[in-house]
């Protein structure tokens, strides 16, 4: 794309961190063992799943996806971000950070349209265990994934689309560590309204409706455990939920920080340290979310361990 004065944008700068680089080395360890243990635990997940029979399910379908989704849209920013701590030139081709916004965009919007499906498939086996296997067939979950990536896919590709399209001319120095839609706006000389509305509408959309997926699947299983006359009972049907309410909630509480917040120059440093928390340690958290709390994972994870220990 040109620039104001006819010239073409070969390459943007990603500032990052610019105020803390006395503390660049200490950050380079630190989100390199947050990737590293991301990496492993994901992967450990997807290959647990696939490995043992007892995880032929409807939610580890899910979750094995979820991991995969993971280890995508932290690869899309991670290594960038870690290789900008140790080189003085922060500079990204024009293509590579269209690429890094593609990527990163498709598998972020998946995450939150898997995690959706995965609230609807704990309301079927809470309040509709009879007909579980019949709602949540295989071609079911097939499609409910299928279904996340499309989306993720159709979001990415319009953001990217239109955000490219624009000229910029006020600087190429991106106040991110990674290319993201609005602090790429912030550098564009053509009108942005356009790319405003798309971004409220995409992202609202995209937010409103897996939220409210999520909220009305937990309205009717905490219904249904209320019913049940058993305290031991409802602990254990509330327990299947927990890993999952739990990585909800911090997943989405990032997301609405960080992009339904009104624009200011403070927003764009918490923007900043949300993208983080997003980006790198939400990955990291999922693997040991799901595992720390779930007894089946635990003790597949025991098993694996002594047949090689």
């Amino acid at each position: 794309m040109t620039q104001g004065n006819g010239t073409k944008v070969t390459e943007f700068y990603l500032l990052g961190f610019g105020g803390q680089q006395q503390f660049w080395s200490v950050l380079f360890i630190v989100f390199l063992v947050v990737y590293m243990t991301s990496m492993v635990g994901n992967t450990g997940m997807i290959l647990l799943i696939n490995t043992d029979s007892r995880f032929q399910t409807p939610m580890y379908f899910f979750l094995k996806h979820l991991a995969l989704v993971d280890i995508c849209y932290t690869s899309a920013i991670t290594p960038k971000m870690l290789q900008n701590f140790m080189v003085e030139n922060k500079s990204i081709s024009y293509r590579g950070c269209l690429l890094q916004l593609l990527v990163y965009a498709i598998f972020a919007t998946s995450d939150c349209y898997l995690l959706a499906a995965m609230a609807v498939d704990r309301y079927v086996a809470i309040c509709k265990p009879l007909h579980y296997p019949i709602i949540m067939s295989r071609t079911v979950c097939i499609l409910l994934v299928a279904g996340s990536y499309l989306m993720g896919s159709i979001n990415a590709s319009v953001h990217t689309g239109f955000t490219f399209s624009l000229s910029f001319c006020k600087s190429t120095n991106i106040n991110h560590f990674f290319c993201d839609v609005p602090p790429i706006l912030a550098l564009s000389c053509s009108s942005t309204d356009i790319n405003i509305m798309l971004l409220v509408v995409f992202v609202g959309f995209n937010l409103t409706f897996t939220v409210s997926v999520v909220i009305f699947s937990y309205i009717c299983i905490l219904a249904a455990i209320l019913k049940m006359s058993s305290a031991a009972g409802r602990k254990k049907t509330f327990s299947t939920c927990a890993s999952h309410l739990t990585a909800v909630t911090i997943f989405y509480g990032t997301l609405s920080y960080m992009y339904l917040q009104p624009p200011s120059e403070r927003s764009q440093e918490n923007m900043k340290v949300a993208s983080v928390f997003y980006g790198t340690v939400i990955p990291m958290l999922n693997p040991l979310i799901y595992s720390l709390r779930n007894k089946e994972v635990k003790e597949a994870i025991k098993m694996k361990a002594k047949k090689f220990f």
